[in-house]
């Protein structure tokens, strides 16, 4: 089975062209994955865009790929968010990865009243880019076109403000996500709370009025993790809004 590789700098080719890969992208391919000559494997830049083909030849710390077919993926008009709680330990991390594989289109962390690791100055900067190689690794595994972008961290202000279809997982919820049907194109957002939960005060400023529908769903009759609940979610969405 063919790998997938990541040149972000990659804007075109063509059939018959050759892409160099080099840097720790490259080095991973011929170090690691063991890229040998004559194999087939891919190269992506993570925006829409794979070339299929075939390896011609090794570097040190590169390989060369001929072309041989195109595909690009468009952007979606709707785009699905996981709004992730920052969680303590790695559960947050793993919420990132296991929804990049399912398909998420972004990844908006919210640091939410009962979240126990906080993010400010450096440590959001810090965070921001950690998660992002979290979804660009995830991205890879799964072989996705398109690396979901991870967004600045917002407040329960901010995010009420979003202009979408704003959908809160809580068990407190009447309607059950798998009966929601979107009423146009907006960006859905799915929030995920905390290892505590969510709080009166922020399901109450999440179903306020907005910009956009604001609803609080069930997921289940069970309570999922953090770490689970935002990838069960996005895989409830891709069966009904027709994506698998």
């Amino acid at each position: 089975m063919a790998n997938l590789y990541f040149d972000e700098s990659l804007v075109a080719t063509a059939p018959g062209r050759q892409l160099t890969i080099s840097g720790d992208e490259g080095r991973h391919a011929v170090r690691v994955s063991r890229l040998r000559v004559g194999e087939h494997t891919i190269v992506g830049n993570g925006s829409g865009l794979r070339a299929f083909g075939t390896v011609e030849e090794l570097g040190r710390d590169s390989f060369t790929l001929t072309v041989e077919r195109i595909e690009v993926t468009p952007a979606p008009t709707r785009r699905i968010v996981l709004v992730q709680a920052l969680a303590k330990g790695d559960r947050d991390e793993r919420a990132v990865e296991q929804a990049t594989e399912f398909g998420v289109d972004a990844i908006l962390p919210w640091q939410a009243e009962r979240s126990i690791s906080r993010w400010s100055g450096d440590k959001a900067e810090k965070g921001v880019a950690k998660w992002s190689r979290i979804a660009r690794e995830a991205s890879k595994q799964s072989m996705r076109a398109w690396i979901p972008e991870v967004l600045s961290p917002v407040t329960t202000a901010e995010l009420a403000g979003v202009n979408g279809a704003l959908l809160a997982l809580h068990p407190r919820g009447e309607d059950r996500l798998s009966a929601w049907r979107p009423a146009g194109d907006h960006d859905v957002y799915l929030v995920v709370g905390p290892e505590g939960g969510l709080s009166d005060a922020e399901l109450e400023a999440l179903t306020a009025p907005g910009p956009g529908e604001r609803r609080i769903v069930l997921l289940g009759d069970d309570v999922l993790r953090t770490s689970s609940a935002g990838p069960a979610a996005i895989a409830v969405l891709n069966a009904s809004l027709g994506r698998w």
